[in-house]
């Protein structure tokens, strides 16, 4: 007894054989003799668009290099040719570029005709694996498109290879279009194929098994051996072929003279196939009417960008297009072939279904693992060492290899922090039920796509339903669509674009006008910095005015950015609104807008001001900006009064404390009542409280304690940190700074714990009596991680570089760095490390260490 398949079946073990052995041969065969635009049994049959009348005819039809869909063009009214010998070279590009895509297409068509032939041969068995109705319905055509090419291809061949200018191939387009009929038969019978060929697969797991591995021979120049393709993707192929083929007519032409022989036959051919798709796109099933897109609009492209869509519970980068009547979620894929990409459609919702609150209020958000912020900042540091090294091989122009090895790399870990960082949620529902969960970086972000898709859906828009084919003919058609086309990470960037700016933007935010009816208002800043914005200011609120006058300033952090954006908020108190999403109140936004970083304006040492309108709304704001050479600069005071840019020893050797005075009284009020705030030491501070408090304490006001208590939290964290950032010496000093790099980086545990220890004890007595209550401060602050959101290693990557940072270069250049933002790269990973080893160490006594100096040297 023969065995049995999977699924019950005989298992035809010599088909195998016979399918593994046979040879094509395009000499030995002939079609089925069924007429262009019959089926096969001679019935007339409905055009595929009646089939699917949702498809857009610009979708079908052949789109233009801004990816508008261009419409059948009346002869005399066609393209420019292109002029003497360079729109000469541009054509033959164009039709070698083709060829070479006329191979593969050959091959794929090749690769699905492989099993006819045995599958017949079985079909008049006893035991057959598809009936003979079966195999004609899932193959129609498919062998008169093939010969039809291979003809095309041999005839274009030498041509190409025998180039000059007066070689012709209009002729032979104008042929390829002639037979476009074939075309029409294969798309009617499209959709039949395709369930007769997933009816078959259910039924009989030997097809499955054939329709699943196919193989398809990769170009005759190519290393690569063959691809396996499912027989669904490549039934596909024709009807994509079509399109693709009117495209190229359009360059063709664009780069003939039209005093060449080929511009009438060009044009002649451009004319047929266009006039092809139009009438494939015109016939829609009286029947099928009501579900076209509303009222007969075609669809559009509105709006596309890079999102990370929450699914099974991980992060997956989506590429999602907002088009007229539906938001499509596709995943871009690399094709066997060369560098060309392609996308899969992963979902599709309609407009006309969507809503931004779910039906069942006790739906469970997905659970989503976010990383720890030290983790993303760690990453951040190596992306910057990785761009300091391919500046440095670019200056020595040691080879490109080398570059591209690390422009790899830096991509590779730039996506990773695009695909982590996200963390505002952002959910939309399908009434039925369904809900789809993405991860934005902005409240901007966030706001545009709602604010589109709710612009859509005033519109009266009806639900569609799209075919597989549909689907995958508007699938198709985002790679051409698309108005974002690469991953916004620097790797992807020319080396003649502008770097963005590196540094702090110091920012006034004046006020704000144009507020029809009184409210509570506040602003926010975000930046960009490796391919997303991040919110990094935030001003205090003003109730109930028209006119708001906030008067600002803040100093942000700029790590390549380019764009800054404001947003304007009315603040709600009101607990209705609250967001079912994320269970927070939703502020509502009033307006927003952004302005490019002008190396050239903000760099001057004077103020620039600026005015952002948004809605009606005008936010005045000044901005001036301190590259990062200048800011790592360590300044010594000019003054010896007062205690910001004096020595610490000064300063206590004055106050007659072994603690300066600031450091006590700004870790007392944070401990007080900022221990629970969400990101302390994170948050930017108003730089103008800031700079109130610094006056404050070196005037030595009697008024210190009172403002202290009146201050924002985030002011008061802000002013301890510049205090240790203005120190004319780090706080565990330059002659030091050596050896910490080196102690850190050591591997053996003891002899770590043996050096790191020592360093304390060589420090001088006033910077080790401040750092050590510093430090059991900032562990009791990580204490409260769960509330606050600060963990050791958040704390140690804001005050690893302020207590750490050399003053003099001269320290660097014994590193043998050259500049200041070299050091930054370099080392700061290094200095976050330093102090994260002591947070994360058992408390250390002043006396113990003491104690200790006796049985160490005290040199170092």
């Amino acid at each position: 007894m023969e065995p049995l398949s999977a699924r019950g079946l005989p298992r035809l073990s010599w088909i195998d054989t016979l399918y593994s052995n046979f040879n094509y041969n395009t000499d030995g065969y002939e079609g089925d003799g069924a007429e262009d635009g019959k089926s096969k049994d001679g019935s007339e049959t409905l055009p595929f668009i009646d089939e699917s009348p949702t498809m857009s005819p610009q979708l079908c039809a052949p789109q233009g290099p801004d990816g508008e869909a261009m419409s059948p063009t009346p002869p005399g009214a066609l393209l420019t040719g292109g002029d003497g010998e360079k729109g000469m070279e541009m054509k033959k590009l164009v039709l070698s570029g083709f060829l070479a895509s006329e191979e593969i297409y050959i091959n794929q068509l090749e690769a699905l005709l492989l099993p006819m032939r045995p599958l017949k041969a079985t079909a008049t068995t006893s035991q057959p694996v598809l009936t003979f109705q079966q195999v004609e319905t899932i193959f129609y055509k498919v062998q008169d498109i093939f010969e039809i090419h291979k003809e095309f291809y041999d005839a274009l061949l030498p041509n190409i290879q025998q180039w000059d200018e007066k070689v012709t191939v209009g002729h032979l387009f104008q042929k390829l279009a002639s037979q476009l009929g074939v075309y029409k038969a294969f798309v009617d019978n499209y959709k039949v194929a395709l369930e007769t060929a997933e009816k078959c697969s259910q039924a009989n797991g030997q097809f499955q098994t054939i329709s699943e591995n196919l193989k398809v021979k990769g170009p005759k120049d190519s290393k690569d051996c063959s691809t396996t393709v499912s027989m669904e993707a490549l039934l596909y192929k024709p009807i994509d072929r079509v399109t693709r083929s009117t495209l190229v007519l359009h360059d063709l032409l664009k780069h003939t003279p039209k005093d060449h022989p080929d511009f009438p036959l060009l044009q002649d051919a451009l004319r047929i196939s266009q006039n092809f798709l139009s009438s494939i796109n015109e016939e829609i099933d009286p029947r099928r009417t009501p579900v076209t897109t509303p009222k007969g609009e075609a669809r559009q492209l509105v709006k596309d960008g890079f999102l990370v869509e929450v699914s099974e519970n991980s992060r997956k980068l989506r590429h999602v297009f907002l088009f007229t009547d539906l938001l499509l979620c596709a995943k871009m894929k690399k094709t066997a072939v060369g560098r060309h990409q392609q996308y899969e459609c992963k979902w599709y919702l309609p407009l006309a279904d969507l809503t931004f609150q779910t039906l069942d209020d006790s739906e469970p958000c997905p659970s989503i693992q976010v990383l720890p912020e030290h983790e993303i900042e760690e990453m951040k540091i190596k992306i910057s060492v990785l761009k300091s090294e391919i500046q440095k091989e670019k200056k020595a122009q040691k080879g490109q290899s080398r570059v591209e090895r690390l422009r790899k790399k830096m991509n590779e870990q730039e996506s990773w922090l695009l695909l982590h960082s996200p963390t505002i949620p952002f959910r939309i529902h399908n009434k039925h039920g369904k809900s789809y969960h993405f991860l934005i970086s902005s409240d901007y972000e966030r706001s545009e796509w709602r604010e589109s898709i709710q612009k859509l859906q005033k519109k009266d828009l009806q639900a569609c339903v799209l075919s597989s084919v549909e689907l995958q003919v508007l699938t198709s058609s985002c790679f051409k669509l698309r108005t974002v086309h690469n991953i916004p990470v620097t790797s992807n960037k020319d080396d003649e674009e502008t770097p963005g700016l590196y540094g702090f933007l110091h920012v006034i935010v004046h006020s704000a006008k144009g507020f029809k009816e009184s409210a509570n208002l506040y602003c926010t800043l975000e930046v960009d910095a490796y391919g997303y914005f991040v919110s990094k200011a935030k001003t205090r609120v003003f109730r109930d005015t028209t006119e708001p006058h906030w008067n600002e300033e803040f100093e942000i952090e700029l790590e390549g950015s380019q764009y800054l954006r404001i947003l304007c908020y009315e603040n709600c108190y009101d607990k209705t609104m609250l967001n079912k999403d994320d269970n927070e109140i939703v502020d509502k936004i009033m307006g927003k807008g952004q302005v490019q970083l002008d190396p050239q304006t903000v760099q001057s040492k004077n103020w620039h001001m600026d005015v952002i309108e948004m809605n009606g709304i005008k936010v005045e704001f000044s901005m001036k900006f301190t590259s990062r050479d200048l800011s790592l600069k360590r300044m010594a005071s000019k003054k010896q009064s007062g205690v910001f840019g004096v020595k610490i020893n000064v300063v206590t050797k004055r106050e007659r404390s072994k603690v300066p005075y600031i450091v006590r009284q700004c870790i007392e009020e944070v401990e007080k009542r900022g221990i629970d705030e969400v990101g302390i030491y994170r948050i930017s501070g108003v730089a103008t409280d800031i700079q109130a408090l610094k006056a404050a304490f070196d005037s030595n006001t009697k008024d210190i304690l009172v403002m202290l208590s009146d201050m924002d939290i985030n002011a008061i964290a802000g002013t301890l940190k510049l205090y240790f950032r203005e120190l004319p010496e780090p706080l565990l000093t330059d002659r030091l700074y050596r050896a910490f790099m080196e102690g850190i980086g050591l591997s053996d545990p003891a002899a770590k714990e043996n050096c790191m220890m020592h360093l304390l004890r060589s420090l001088p007595d006033p910077n080790l009596m401040t750092f050590l209550p510093l430090l059991e401060h900032l562990k009791r602050v990580a204490d409260k991680e769960p509330i606050n959101k600060m963990s050791l290693h958040n704390l140690a990557t804001v005050f690893g570089p302020t207590l750490l940072r050399p003053s003099e270069l001269e320290s660097a250049k014994a590193l043998h760095i050259t500049s200041a933002s070299d050091i930054w790269s370099h080392d700061v990973m290094a200095q976050v490390q330093v102090l994260l080893y002591y947070l994360q160490h058992p408390p250390i006594s002043f006396a113990e260490l003491k104690r200790n100096t006796l049985f160490f040297s005290t040199d170092v």
